[in-house]
């Protein structure tokens, strides 16, 4: 599976290899700040990108790897509510949840042996892709969690780890999210291009998402984040020319600035729609038993209710609910290509200087102990405020270096910095784009293969075209 090692430019014949760059946050209004992407597309094309609803990591992705919008595919957004298992889950890792035909399996209909690298791109364990990196830490036994990633083949793990060392787990999320984590990935994308040699590379690079939801799209070190991550690129991109590969960027959303968190769920709680129950003084969210509760994930938020009956209640308490702008039913989850079972009953979308909390526990003194961490699978809704140290907590750092210290000596810890006032979260997404400069863009070193713009849904078969295979009936 391994392959044969190569330093050279790629084989001739055969489908034309591709590499493509999932940059999240990626505009035309950060693309200035970024002259080896813009030199790429001044080289070859560009268009404007037209994203689907929810603008969302794992629902464009879905997208652009079945040309199907969430109806189709079914991920919804960055996690959901399992009916059938009761519980909010968010970031899930297994490939199988993803509905419908592949890239690579149009790909491999016209070109038996078709070979796909996925270097961190979402739902990746299990797919049927030839190599694969994922994050996954190490969760030991005494509930302590180290960084770590998951391997496809297996022993591509620790061939990564000799060259690049431990995946930067804490800056591809947290308080310390920044480019380590950007960087470790396009140099393991770097690796397995020249070893491998795929026909398909597919790179996810988070870095835009991190100052930009942290302090806006306005303010300077978002500008300051791009020229980094450019920066970053430019030794890929180098790689991608002497073995000529054709180059896709493109983004799935822009972030757009915010000011108003709005706690969807205590207004369904005051309501009376939205239960807890409490254990150890601590309240968690009882979807069993709430008539009425909300995933939140970033500016839209599923509502799932479980009677009929409770809809116009449900509709009318947030109806009247400050910074949500519109509520999709049956037929606005049809309009907007989201109408999958998975879905919520009604879908709630904020207003473009607003995003969802998920905070339902009216008192902080009863949340629950893991409010305050960095907990993306335990949480029941999205969480930007795992990006920041509690700026009201003068001791936190003082705190965090002690919870280091234990980590480092093999004890348990707690590194409980994450503040419980949503204030400091400047930007946001998951809207459709008001503007172009402000939405995701798609750019190709090919030159005349795009232009105007390209919705989501054609992603797909744009790849299939330059890798030079006409897609295939399913």
């Amino acid at each position: 599976m391994s392959g044969p090692t190569r330093s050279g430019p790629v084989r001739s014949g055969g489908p034309a290899p591709l590499l493509v760059l999932d940059v999240v946050g990626l505009t035309p209004r950060l693309l200035a700040h970024m002259p080896t992407l813009r030199s790429l597309a001044a080289a070859g094309s560009s268009a404007a990108l037209d994203t689907v609803l929810p603008a969302l990591t794992c629902s464009v992705q879905a997208t652009f790897l079945t040309g199907t919008q969430p109806a189709g595919h079914g991920i919804v957004g960055n996690g959901w509510y399992f009916r059938d298992l009761g519980e909010v889950l968010l970031w899930r890792q297994s490939h199988r949840l993803i509905e419908g035909d592949r890239i690579w399996d149009a790909a491999r209909r016209a070109h038996p042996g078709y070979s796909v690298a996925n270097i961190c791109w979402w739902y990746a364990m299990g797919a049927d892709v030839d190599w694969t990196v994922t994050p996954r830490p190490v969760y030991y036994a005494d509930g302590r969690k180290e960084p770590d990633c998951y391997t496809r083949p297996a022993a591509l793990h620790d061939e990564l780890e000799q060259s690049l060392g431990t995946f930067p787990l804490f800056s591809y999320w947290g308080p310390g999210a920044g480019l380590p984590s950007s960087r470790w990935i396009t140099d393991a994308a770097r690796h397995v291009m020249t070893t491998r040699d795929p026909d398909l590379t597919l790179v996810y690079l988070p870095h835009l998402d991190y100052d930009l939801q942290r302090y806006g799209p306005d303010d300077p070190r978002a500008a300051a984040a791009a020229a980094a991550l450019d920066a970053v690129l430019a030794p890929l991109l180098a790689d991608a020319r002497e073995q000529g590969r054709t180059v896709v960027a493109l983004s799935e959303y822009g972030i757009t600035g915010v000011t108003r968190p709005v706690d969807i769920n205590r207004a369904l709680r005051r309501a009376g729609l939205l239960q807890v129950h409490t254990q150890g003084g601590m309240e968690y969210l009882d979807p069993h038993a709430s008539r009425a509760f909300a995933v939140a994930d970033h500016q839209i938020a599923h509502v799932y209710v479980h009677r009929p009956e409770d809809l116009p209640r449900t509709r009318q308490v947030l109806q009247d609910l400050p910074g949500v702008a519109e509520l999709l039913d049956a037929g606005g989850r049809k309009r907007h290509g989201l109408d999958h079972p998975r879905a919520g009953d009604l879908v709630a979308l904020a207003d473009p200087d607003a995003w969802f909390t998920y905070y339902y526990w009216l008192d902080d003194a009863r949340a629950p102990d893991f409010a305050p961490l960095v907990e993306i699978h335990r949480k029941p809704g999205y969480d930007p405020a795992e990006l920041f140290l509690d700026p009201g907590d003068p001791y936190v750092k003082l705190r965090a270096a002690g919870a280091l210290a234990r980590k480092k000596l093999g004890l348990r810890y707690r590194m409980a910095v994450v503040p419980l006032d949503p204030a400091p979260v400047r930007g946001s997404h998951g809207l459709l784009p008001a503007r172009d400069e402000d939405g995701p863009v798609l750019l190709c070193s090919a030159p005349a293969a795009v232009t105007g713009r390209i919705p989501a849904t054609a992603v797909k078969p744009l790849l299939l075209s330059l890798a030079g295979l006409a897609p295939a009936p399913a």
